[in-house]
């Protein structure tokens, strides 16, 4: 797969993308990306990006002809599985299944807004969907396309050294995730401090075992993510108004 990145800052990428399961991932050539920099789509000498919204608001948005042109430079003929997100604290909420469903597209492009937010003829025109990794405000998007590149790697075939360990975590619809928090882990010693591993996880009965860390995954549900537990409640892909068939 191809991770496409655009940004006025492709310094940042230098570090997040050069250490463990992405870096494993790159290393082995099962996954690409490639940063590019939103200035280089710039014609004047000051190379801007951004200008003062109409109506008088605060704060600077992201120009839309340098976005555009460098759509189109980096893929001239856009094919249905080349698809774009818009990352935004206005998008929808980025999960498990929304990582699960781009996970098919064959490249993907993250447009990392900046400053207060894009020209919004970007989300109407240009990206396929408009993603946020939280109901909080970064101060750009590079940090949350740092997220959204890392939680699709790991769901690619062969990065993970263990493919079973990914059906297992939290939000997995797999195993004894079903839709919710992974179940507590324990590692040796048995006993620290008095603290001690559950005994039905020492006695080698699989069956109670795995009754064991489902009971637990949806206790913990309980207390950290209730609404995961609501009824009626699915971890499901959530389709822009605007997303090309």
């Amino acid at each position: 797969m191809i991770f496409h990145v655009l940004t006025i800052f492709p310094e940042f990428f230098a570090g997040p993308f050069d250490y463990g399961v992405v870096k494993r991932g790159k290393d082995a050539g099962l996954l690409d990306i490639r940063i590019h920099n939103l200035r280089d789509w710039t014609s004047d000498r000051h190379k801007t990006v951004d200008d003062r919204p109409f109506g008088g608001e605060e704060g600077m948005v992201l120009k839309c002809e340098p976005i555009f042109q460098a759509v189109e430079s980096i893929w001239p003929a856009r094919t249905p599985d080349q698809r774009i997100a818009l990352l935004s604290a206005q998008g929808r909420l980025f999960d498990q299944a929304m990582a699960n469903r781009l996970k098919q597209s064959a490249e993907l492009l993250l447009i990392c807004g900046r400053y207060e937010g894009v020209d919004e003829r970007i989300a109407e025109h240009l990206a396929d969907e408009e993603i946020s990794i939280g109901s909080f405000v970064l101060s750009g998007g590079e940090l949350a396309a740092a997220v959204v590149v890392d939680t699709i790697a790991r769901l690619i075939p062969g990065v993970l050294g263990n493919e079973a360990s990914s059906a297992f975590e939290s939000f997995s619809e797999g195993g004894h995730g079903q839709g919710v928090l992974d179940c507590p882990h324990w590692t040796r010693p048995a006993d620290f401090r008095g603290w001690k591993v559950p005994e039905v996880l020492l006695n080698g009965n699989h069956d109670a075992i795995r009754k064991f860390r489902q009971a637990s995954a949806r206790e913990k549900t309980a207390r950290f993510r209730p609404d995961l537990l609501k009824e009626g409640k699915q971890i499901r892909p959530r389709m822009n108004a605007n997303e090309r068939e």
